[in-house]
């Protein structure tokens, strides 16, 4: 991609040489000429540079998908090897080792966690490709949302945290129903309960909110964590992205979690924003007209 850069701007200064001297020439032979030389010599450039902008505004957008892609690669990479390599010591432990019953359970309901980690992000993939490619029909239908998001809640609820301390805060109205596509759903409950679990502290509190106002299914996820810069609120909806900072690149992810959950909300004509929590951290709104 660079080299194609290097390429365009060789042909612009090439093609701006060639016009200076074919004017040059022109109007040497015919100095009488000079207006309309003029004249169609502007029109020509104001096309050329309309069409060397946006070309070039189209190269770099590739070269950032490029590098977005190829970053994507190195994070998926390190997402399959993490735990894989978790479920891989644990069971060599079990296999090695004379362990007693509570010890084998607990190690087996560590390796569950870890494949459930890997069953998502493999989730995930699928279908940003199925949405991406619009093989994706979204079929809907009606059922129980304060039970998807309550079981999403318990299972995300203890093997975020070494000490196993309750970090959830889950405020759940009963018996919410809604008309929707319950698998696209329940994959954007569980990115945005991740992301939020994933950009906070070890064992910091967040809260998740279900609830019905003024007719409107709402759900609210809120953290204390590093926050997200106004400059970039607007991006992180976009496939591959990721929050720019030290903080978070260091942290793992794929950039597909927040791009999946704002295309399956658009199709199920829901709104998503994204603001300051106080002091600290970010709450995302979801609401369901």
């Amino acid at each position: 991609m660079k080299r194609s850069l290097v390429i365009f701007y060789a042909i612009i200064i090439y093609a701006l040489a060639q016009l200076s001297w074919w004017g040059y020439m022109l109007f040497k032979l015919q100095p009488g000429r000079f207006g309309m030389i003029m004249g169609e010599g502007s029109i020509f450039l104001l096309v050329f540079f309309l069409g060397a902008y946006y070309m070039h505004k189209s190269l770099n957008k590739e070269l950032k998908l490029h590098e977005q892609k190829k970053n994507f690669l190195l994070s998926v990479t390190h997402e399959l090897k993490s735990p894989l390599a978790s479920i891989k010591l644990l069971l060599q432990t079990i296999q090695k080792r004379d362990l007693t019953k509570a010890q084998v359970l607990d190690f087996i309901d560590k390796s569950l966690n870890d494949i459930e980690r890997l069953d998502d992000m493999v989730e995930n993939m699928l279908l940003a490709s199925k949405i991406e490619n619009h093989s994706y029909s979204f079929p809907k239908a009606t059922f129980n949302l304060s039970n998807l998001v309550d079981n999403i809640v318990n299972r995300l609820q203890i093997s975020k945290c070494d000490c196993n301390q309750q970090i959830i805060n889950a405020e759940i109205e009963p018996k919410i129903e809604i008309t929707g596509d319950k698998f696209a759903l329940t994959s954007v409950v569980t990115n945005l309960i991740e992301n939020a679990v994933k950009y906070s502290k070890p064992c910091q509190s967040l809260d998740v909110k279900l609830f019905k106002k003024e007719g409107k299914i709402c759900l609210e996820v809120a953290d204390h964590g590093i926050g997200i810069a106004d400059a970039e609120k607007s991006r992180i909806f976009e496939r591959f992205y990721r929050v720019g900072s030290e903080d978070t690149r260091n942290t793992k992810g794929t950039g597909l979690g927040l791009y999946i959950v704002k295309q399956v909300l658009d199709k199920h004509e829901a709104t998503i924003k994204v603001r300051d929590n106080k002091p600290s951290g970010s709450v995302f709104e979801v609401v369901f007209g």
